[in-house]
Order: structure tokens, then sequence, then C-alpha cells
């Protein structure tokens, strides 16, 4: 049976801030005991090296300028609402 796949939409601001997230906490001795199942990191790596390859801004002198910039246009919307 071929695999499917799935989609994520992600706005430019999520994307840069969650690239920036994954690239802190991968690696970590805290983070690396959490996700306790190589299920779980073949999924995260799934989603950090597209982001790490597709993000111009990770490369760019005033990447922590546009990463704040990204986080506080970010902290202005609602929150999702979850479990419904």
């Amino acid at each position: 049976m071929p695999e499917d796949h799935f989609a994520i939409k992600l706005s430019h601001d999520q994307a840069l801030v969650l690239s920036d997230w994954l690239d802190r906490v991968i690696g970590t001795e805290a983070f690396d005991r959490l996700v306790d199942d190589p299920a779980i990191w073949a999924a995260l790596y799934s989603i950090s090296g597209p982001l790490e390859t597709s993000l111009p801004e990770l490369f760019m002198q005033d990447y922590k300028a546009r990463l704040e910039a990204a986080r506080e246009r970010l902290r202005g919307r609602e929150r999702p609402m979850t479990g419904e």
C-alpha cells in the first residue's frame, strides 16, 4: 500500500518560530529524554529538515530581528482552541 502524505500549513512566521525552537531543543538532554520513541524522531526530522531548507531568513544577518518580529506578530494573535 502506498504511503499517504499529510500536509501541514504554517504561516511564514509560524514556520520561522517553529524552526528556531526545534533547532534549540533537538539535541538537548531534556528534550531527547522526552522524545522516547524513534517514530516521533522520524516525524520531527520530517518537519525540521524542510523548514531549515526553505527559510532564507536563517542565513540572513538580521535573522534575530526577523525572528523576534515574527514572534511578536504571533503573540498578538489569539491562541487556537484545543479539544474541540
